[in-house]
């Protein structure tokens, strides 16, 4: 779903950060967009929504890269995760669906 976002809204020329966990495949998706639409302006950063100091740093990175934001689409999700506890003392499910994309809307907001 985020993916399929990304691309229609870099189809509509829109600067478009594409926040993922892994580098590597964060970076195929946007060199796929980047193709596909012809817009330069899709770009990747690094964000772990089970981890709130991930979520802190992104959020803080771009209210200071940013000159606004139009949209949010918080599409991160897990489920079937064996239980485990974050180094924040969170169950990791919990955080990666609810925690994390709460605290990011909120930090953004302005």
């Amino acid at each position: 779903i985020g993916k399929c976002v990304a691309l229609d809204l870099a189809r509509r020329n829109a600067r478009t950060i594409l926040a993922c966990r892994s580098w590597e495949r964060g970076q195929a998706a946007v060199d796929e967009i980047r193709a596909a639409t012809g817009n330069p302006a899709v770009v990747l950063r690094l964000l772990d929504t089970g981890s709130l100091a991930s979520v802190r740093t992104f959020a803080r990175a771009v209210l200071q890269e940013e000159k606004r934001l139009d949209v949010l689409v918080n599409n991160a999700g897990v489920t079937g995760l064996p239980f485990s506890i974050t180094p924040e003392g969170l169950e990791q499910t919990f955080a990666i669906n609810y925690l994390g994309p709460f605290l990011l809307t909120n930090l953004l907001l302005g």
